[in-house]
């Protein structure tokens, strides 16, 4: 953190020089604390006078840095291709080589947990939800970065400062959220008698069995599926009033609110396409793509597929989508799970500032929103600033999709999302406790009972 480009470069330094830096840095972290305590608060909106006044952060890496970075692949092919030239950008810039490797969403769990184990592998992980909790100590402290991006683009959502905070050391920031969406075909919602998206959860069952009955049934993952089937199986049991723990940590997913949702889990399930238990993340994709489902939960990649394919049958699928947010519970607000993707640097990294600046420069608005749009909104924004990307509103079937990160909850609601929480994610505990209910496996007390001994492991209670 030393190394910063306000300083001069020559090997000497001398007094009247080094004074003139250090109150530069003073000034600069003055601002940074006004503007964190809510001088941006204060603001009806965030504007380009906002960002300008926010004072300049640079990172100089390190002499011979060279980065490896470690990211998963989605199914939208502008997210890596862009990704891919904001980092050749980068590069060229610094001087700084990076390799990235990208992996799928699962191989990080196992890639990551060796590396922290034992000290060495890439130098900056894209992960989910809250995994770099699993590595609170092994990771680098990102602290002034993340103050000085939330300052200069209208603040992080709350949501990835639970994500992405230990105590109040920041120990990642955020790549975004995927957001996900129910996605259906807009004719046969409409020829099962319904306009739209019921916002009630009877209504939504209802809309399902119609769906079934005129042979164009919906299908949601009950595999382990870690974003398709977490999210929707979380806003399940939050929808209905349950929680994995309360406030205190306390492990309550064994509760009448949670029965509740495993029975309406049971109603449900029969109105899907056969064999969602061994779905995973794509299956949905390729179900619905070929016209077998006329309804799931999904991220923007359907429509993103659809919509930039020249086959005529994909681009009337695409024609003929439509996107809305899933219905409201008994608690009388949105419950959604939109998945949140950290980016951290572990702390054996030789090169920290080279570290630090590839994700500053990663993460302002230049390379961000280009990124964003490439990959059609996959990804939702960390920081509330670029809400106003044009993605969101330049077609209208995207808009749903920028509204994930400030309505998310996370994991480990109602407690925190902190190592046990992550890990109880990680095992899957909500997804399979729902697949046990609704296919019959296990009754609905014996699947909430089974999920309460699981997560008494990780919570250690």
């Amino acid at each position: 953190m030393w190394a910063r480009r306000n300083l001069p470069c020559r090997p000497c330094i001398n007094s009247e020089t080094r004074t003139k830096a250090l109150m530069v840095r003073i000034a600069r972290r003055e601002v940074l604390k006004r503007l964190a305590g809510g001088a941006l608060a204060a603001s009806c909106a965030w504007t380009h006078a906002t960002a300008a006044a926010v004072p300049d952060l640079r990172y100089r890496p390190e002499s011979g840095a060279r980065l490896r970075f470690m990211r998963w692949k989605n199914l939208a092919q502008g997210d890596a291709d862009q990704w891919m030239a904001n980092t050749l950008k980068f590069t060229q810039l610094t001087g700084v080589p990076v390799q990235v490797e990208n992996i799928t969403l699962e191989e990080t769990w196992a890639k990551a947990a060796v590396s922290a184990n034992v000290g060495a592998g890439p130098d900056i992980v894209m992960g989910v939800g809250g995994q770099p909790q699993l590595y609170a100590e092994k990771c680098l402290d990102l602290s002034e970065l993340a103050e000085y991006l939330g300052s200069k683009y209208g603040g992080w959502y709350d949501a990835v400062k639970l994500l992405c905070m230990t105590g109040n050391r920041w120990i990642a920031v955020g790549s975004g959220f995927l957001t996900s969406c129910v996605v259906y075909r807009e004719s046969l919602v409409k020829a099962a008698g319904f306009s739209a998206i019921p916002r009630d959860l009877s209504g939504f069952l209802e809309l399902c069995r119609a769906l079934k009955a005129n042979g164009t049934p919906a299908g949601m993952a009950l595999g382990n599926a870690s974003i398709d089937a977490t999210a929707w199986c979380h806003w399940l049991l939050w929808a209905h009033g349950g929680r994995l723990v309360d406030e205190n940590e306390r492990v309550t997913i064994n509760s009448e609110p949670t029965i509740a949702a495993l029975e309406y889990a049971k109603a449900l399930y029969p109105t899907f396409i056969a064999n969602t238990l061994s779905w995973h993340d794509a299956s949905n994709n390729n179900a619905f793509l070929a016209g077998q489902i006329g309804l799931t939960y999904n991220g923007i990649s359907i429509y993103y597929v659809a919509k930039t394919s020249t086959e005529p049958k994909l681009k009337a699928i695409a024609a003929d989508i439509q996107h809305a947010h899933l219905p409201v519970g008994a608690t009388g607000r949105p419950t959604e799970l939109a998945v949140f993707a950290p980016l951290w640097v572990f702390n054996y990294t030789r090169f920290p500032n080279a570290a630090r600046e590839y994700l500053r420069f990663m993460l302002e608005r230049e390379q961000y929103e280009t990124w964003q749009r490439a990959s059609q909104g996959y990804f939702s924004q960390p920081l509330r600033a670029y809400e106003s990307n044009a993605v969101w509103t330049e077609d209208p079937k995207q808009t749903p999709f920028r509204d994930g990160p400030g309505i998310t909850l996370h994991t480990g609601y109602a407690g925190h999302p902190d190592a046990a929480a992550t890990a109880c994610a990680a095992d899957f505990i909500v997804v399979n406790m729902i697949a046990d209910a609704a296919t019959g496996h296990l009754s609905a007390r014996e699947a909430a009972a089974r999920a309460e001994q699981r997560s008494r492991r990780h919570y250690r209670t």
